[in-house]
């Protein structure tokens, strides 16, 4: 890398040195003279870098992410405007392990404005009963007070989450 730059400095210096080498009149008609192309706007106008595609529209949805319940629960508020999936997963299932992969090895495919939250299935008792939750491998979609919208099982990825979200 150090190579690189050595060149990338070298090259510059020495194309430096070969401007200042010129005549004095190779040089000066090119600055002085008034040629169409040089007096279009295009030409003497001063480069400016483009706004990005998105300055001038809506903001786009936040994408989605997959967290654990304790990040959720530690900023609850930071995922209250988007839509918050709780995922009971355990470690011993095989489908929830499919999804945990899938999620975790593709986060672009969780929906914008989707939060899945990964929540033990075995430890989190008190989250099964409020929400009716008998079997691993359930997805609750909440609002941001906590009450159910939705409730599946199935999910192995983003798009079939998408698919079951209100």
């Amino acid at each position: 890398m150090t190579t690189h730059r050595g060149y990338a400095a070298g090259g510059a210096l020495l194309l430096l040195a070969l401007t200042a080498c010129g005549s004095q009149t190779a040089s000066t008609p090119a600055v002085a003279s008034s040629t169409p192309q040089e007096t279009s706007p295009a030409a003497s106008a001063p480069a400016v870098s483009p706004e990005p595609a998105t300055s001038s529209a809506a903001p786009a949805a936040a994408p989605g992410a997959y967290i654990d319940y304790a990040t959720y629960t530690a900023d609850r508020k930071k995922y209250s405007a988007g839509k918050v999936v709780l995922f009971f997963h355990a470690g011993w299932c095989p489908t929830c392990q499919k999804a945990d992969k899938n999620l975790t090895s593709d986060p672009a495919s969780i929906p914008s404005g989707v939060t899945v939250v990964k929540t033990d299935f075995d430890t989190e008792q008190d989250l099964r009963q409020k929400y009716g939750v008998g079997v691993q491998h359930t997805f609750v979609q909440i609002d941001a007070s906590g009450a159910q919208l939705a409730k599946w099982s199935g999910s192995t990825d983003g798009a079939a989450i998408a698919e079951k979200t209100v």
